[in-house]
């Protein structure tokens, strides 16, 4: 098992390492004011991301597309949950231009797009998705882009369409260890994510795919090496692995805080078996210095 902070029924206590101040308000608000100018979500806000004062302050954000409206009830998630069409939530028509604008704006040399899941879409938000990617391309030819796709429902000709678009980054997440996926990821199938990562992996072999999970939701150190051996098996590139953190009281309940001795023996665990790069520690979240992860996955290309 990975090592606990506190053992028994009481919650555990949120040690020093998990935490993150609040600071650089100026820049906090200064970029919300300029992303609800245009209409624009990021993660970084809807998931309450802790990162969220250190990105914002570098000029760093996640651009979250599809609405605000996630038709899935992940029980780690606080992205707001419902029926986009009974909230007569269309998608914006603007939104691709408006994302591809503001990243310019920003002077982003580095671009990630994530979205909720729309399973209400008959493409799942595909088309869109894609048209983001292009516009963001056409705006920032010397960025580099990074999407952090939902499953599609597995459907592998919406997500061949996201990646013709050109990404140069393909990020599927897991989220968990399979045991766990009816209470984490109750609409989500472990099996579909990994096809959805091979597929990405077949189709565009030129684009680096990556995926990330969280850990502190009850799943042992060996249910980690095995999720690392199943990403591995589809030839995943990138894994990156962070803490859970309960966003708020309706999400699930922290179940242990991970050490960073045992993150670290998480990325070895990793490298062991093949990753070009493995982002592991107690506040790492999925897009969190992809930049960098970026970089350091193609300086440290597997042979």
């Amino acid at each position: 098992m990975a090592e606990l902070v506190q053992i028994g029924e009481a919650r555990p206590r949120l040690p020093a390492w998990a935490r993150r101040g609040a600071t650089h308000f100026e820049s906090l608000n200064t970029l919300k004011r300029e992303l609800r100018a245009k209409n624009l979500h990021t993660v970084c806000e809807s998931a309450r991301c802790p990162n969220i004062h250190e990105c914002f302050h570098r000029g760093a954000a996640t651009f979250m597309i599809l609405g605000n409206l996630c038709t899935r009830g992940c029980g780690f998630c606080s992205v707001p949950k419902g029926n986009p069409r009974i909230h007569e939530m269309a998608l914006d028509p603007a939104e691709p231009a408006n994302v591809a604008r503001m990243a310019a704006e920003m002077r982003l040399r580095y671009v990630v797009i994530t979205s909720v899941n729309r399973d209400d879409l008959e493409d799942g938000g595909s088309r869109h998705f894609a048209e983001t990617v292009r516009e963001v391309r056409r705006a920032v030819p010397e960025a580099r882009v990074e999407v952090l796709t939902p499953d599609f429902c597995g459907n592998t000709d919406a997500v061949a369409r996201v990646l013709d678009a050109g990404p140069h980054v393909f990020n599927h997440n897991m989220e968990t260890v399979p045991r766990l996926y009816r209470r984490v990821r109750p609409q989500a199938d472990y099996r579909q994510s990994l096809d959805v990562l091979a597929f990405a992996r077949r189709h565009r072999p030129d684009v680096m795919t990556k995926s990330g999970f969280m850990v502190g939701l009850g799943e042992s150190a060996d249910e980690v090496a095995a999720l690392l051996r199943d990403l591995r098996e589809q030839d995943t590139d990138v894994a990156t692995i962070g803490q859970y953190l309960q966003p708020t009281r309706r999400n699930l309940a922290v179940k242990e805080y991970v050490t960073p001795e045992q993150f670290e023996r998480y990325r070895e665990t990793g490298m062991a078996l093949g990753f070009r790069m493995v982002f592991s520690g107690p506040l790492v979240r999925s897009s969190y210095m992809a930049d960098q992860v970026n970089e350091q996955a193609h300086a440290s290309r597997q042979p």
